[in-house]
């Protein structure tokens, strides 16, 4: 199954709903990835607005 970025929260999923919004505005045309394990002591998380643990993307189109 292809990976598609959420458009609203940049998490990386493999459906057509995005499991963290629960919005459909998902995009296969993304660059970047980001893995975070811990949001609360990450400076990317920070700067990014995340703070759940998971796979983001850096730019989502």
């Amino acid at each position: 199954m292809i990976e598609k970025a959420c458009s609203t929260c940049h998490l990386i999923a493999s459906g057509n709903i995005c499991p963290r919004c629960k919005t459909t505005t998902l995009s296969d045309d993304f660059t970047g990835l980001v893995i975070v394990f811990n949001p609360k002591s990450s400076a990317i998380a920070k700067v990014m607005k995340i703070q759940r643990k998971g796979r983001y993307a850096l730019k989502v189109r």
